[in-house]
């Protein structure tokens, strides 16, 4: 289903700059339509962010991408994804052979995705919680992934990172952010790569924005 619309939505992405062979295909083999609402699945393999209720959204595939190739997700990798939303994110990681641990601080929007992830044999471990203290009882994590804009970074998150592990978030204001990914080189030093002009929902909790 969606077949010749999900092939152009990887040539979408090739031309946009992602190069990662094991990120396109998991896009591919990952159907975005039984992610988002009846209402746009249309739109689904648009290169563009959908709302998905409750104010929120599913990212543009072009973040998802450039986001997980930015994580360099191996096979085995256990990996940390705050805001799970649609799930959307959270099925792609699993696909790239990761244990996925995701959280999501709204409830109707983490059972639907509870619920969705049952019904296609999606297998993660999902919590409802905030998110911005991470998932202590799991840690340390090789690769955790923030999929809505934050003021800063977390230092819960920075903590539950294993050394050598990369954590990939959107820093900034409400209006825009910079996807950052931190490299732990040791529990006190990071390495920083910054990707700007990119624009998220904003990240709720206790490290995060206030509501």
């Amino acid at each position: 289903m969606f077949e010749q619309e999900r092939i152009e939505l990887i040539k979408t992405l090739r031309a946009k700059g992602i190069t990662n062979e094991r990120v396109l295909e998991a896009i591919y083999e990952t159907e975005r339509h039984l992610f988002v609402p009846e209402a746009v699945r249309h739109h689904a393999y648009n290169d563009t962010a959908l709302p998905i209720g409750f104010g929120q959204t599913i990212s543009q595939p072009y973040t998802v991408a450039i986001m997980t190739q930015e994580l360099d997700v191996q096979e085995d990798d256990k990996v940390l994804e705050i805001g799970t939303g649609s799930g959307y994110q959270a099925a792609i990681l699993v696909k790239l052979g990761a244990k996925v641990y995701s959280i999501e601080r709204n409830m109707e929007i983490y059972n639907r995705a509870l619920k969705l992830f049952d019904t296609l044999n999606i297998r993660a471990a999902l919590r409802c919680s905030d998110g911005t203290i991470g998932w202590e009882e799991f840690a340390p994590f090789n690769k955790i992934i923030v999929t809505a804009g934050s003021p800063k970074i977390p230092n819960a998150l920075k903590k539950q990172l294993a050394v050598g592990g990369k954590l990939v978030i959107p820093i900034g204001d409400r209006k825009g952010q910079t996807i950052t990914t931190l490299t732990k080189l040791s529990d006190e030093e990071f390495s920083v790569k910054e990707l700007p002009f990119f624009s998220f929902v904003p990240l709720i909790g206790r490290e995060g924005w206030k509501e």
